[in-house]
């Protein structure tokens, strides 16, 4: 990814405090090779393929290796609320009430525990063949009194309006805990500026909040001093056009392409939010997103799983690329994308990428497999995802980036050079 532009410190007392820069994970001090009975190479599996990675020779038998693999969409603290929710006393629950733990979870974090969830899920990640994350990171602001006298100047006046900025420090959290894992990361930091369609944030979405692009860039332009060497990358994100206007995604997606970042957002998860979209735009959240950018290179919408096909060719013939994840739009309810048209149309699946989103469930094996059995069902026949020899493992594994050139390769990360293993049958 290219390299950020020079950081700007803000002036003054209340400006955000610099994050410290992470330490870099320690390298192994001595090779060594390791043989398994088949390692992945790009388009196929192979035998007798050796791997120098620490320093004696050892022989996996019964596993094969693949590359380290990408979740393209992450929010790891959101692995808190695994078990919660999943009892339904008053009904069938949804994405909305689901929405509204999430909430409760934010509300109640301190910096430090935020961390710690951090570390856990990015090193459940390393152990579970994922090396490179993209970290759709949100959730910035440590202090909740400034949200307090944000809330107090806007009801009476009080000091604590323009004067007490938000802090951003969970940012410098999210490097650390990336960092002590030791997995490659790129930071897609997010913009949230409406709580709804132009809606104040209320609650927990005030520790979310960015109050203009002008006050996002400033806070990219100081992250990029705080990152632990080529490991870590910054990206942009835009939450979702109901959490900001149409006019700043365009402002955000500018300013992305003039410095080479990737951007992503969330598009059509809901059919809510494509329902209130509409009430208040008169278009889809995605013919919103067309309609408000030159093109979409350089974009990833992630979900869009109840994008019209129609959209989703205009899209993908822009440059978008689109992340989709399996588990947790199952666990949430979601519904399933429609893939087989756009990927009809392609003879790879070089436009599309997987991610972890709520790491309810950390497994990029699992997500691969629904992937293509979610496709499956919605379209009643099989092999949906197929490549030109009638094989869907390849394209599987290039969407989870275990080839180089792919969606999430492009999109969030290189590809990490330690390995996934897989065991083999009998064991």
């Amino acid at each position: 990814m290219p390299s950020q532009p020079p950081q700007h410190q803000a002036a003054g007392p209340d400006a955000p405090p610099r994050a410290e820069r992470p330490e870099r994970p320690e390298s192994p001090e001595s090779p060594e090779i390791i043989e398994a009975d088949w390692t992945w190479i790009g388009d196929g599996f192979a035998p007798g393929v050796q791997l120098r990675v620490a320093s004696d020779a050892r022989r996996l038998r019964r596993q094969a290796l693949l590359p380290g693999l990408v979740s393209a969409h992450s929010h790891a603290f959101q692995r808190a609320l695994r078990g919660l929710g999943e009892r339904f006393p008053a009904g069938a629950g949804s994405f909305w009430s689901w929405r509204e733990a999430m909430y409760e979870l934010a509300e109640g974090l301190d910096g430090a525990g935020f961390e710690r969830l951090c570390l856990r899920t990015f090193r459940e990640m390393r152990a579970a063949g994922i090396t490179a994350v993209g970290e759709f990171h949100y959730f910035h602001h440590e202090s909740r009194d400034r949200h307090e006298r944000h809330e107090r100047h806007e009801r009476t006046g009080a000091p604590g309006g323009p004067g007490a900025p938000l802090d951003y420090a969970l940012d410098a959290r999210v490097l650390r805990a990336a960092a002590a894992a030791g997995i490659r990361i790129v930071l897609l930091e997010t913009y949230y500026r409406t709580g709804g369609f132009d809606q104040p944030p209320a609650g927990a979405q005030r520790r979310f909040a960015s109050p203009s692009p002008a006050v996002f860039w400033e806070q990219m332009d100081r992250l990029a001093g705080c990152l632990a060497g080529p490991a870590q990358t910054l990206g942009a994100a835009v939450h979702s056009l109901r959490a900001a206007p149409p006019e700043d995604l365009a402002a955000i997606y500018e300013e992305s392409r003039r410095r080479g970042l990737t951007l992503h957002m969330h598009v059509e998860e809901q059919r809510l939010e494509i329902a209130d979209c509409l009430a208040y735009y008169g278009r889809r959240p995605m013919q919103l997103a067309l309609a408000s950018l030159p093109a979409a290179d350089g974009l990833t919408a992630v979900h869009c799983t109840h994008t019209a096909p129609e959209d989703m060719e205009r899209f993908l013939e822009a440059g978008g690329t689109v992340c989709v994840c399996p588990l947790t739009e199952a666990n949430l309810g979601d519904g399933l994308p429609d893939l087989a048209l756009p990927y009809r149309r392609r003879d790879r699946l070089n436009w599309l990428s997987i991610g972890t989103d709520s790491n309810a469930r950390i497994s990029l094996l699992e997500e691969m497999r629904w992937l293509e059995y979610g496709q499956r069902l919605r379209g009643e026949s099989r092999g949906i995802l197929r490549d030109g020899g009638g094989a869907v493992a390849a394209n599987l594994l290039r969407a989870a980036g275990a080839s180089p050139g792919s969606s999430a390769d492009r999109g969030s990360s290189a590809i990490a050079g330690s390995t996934a293993r897989v065991s083999g049958g009998g064991r």
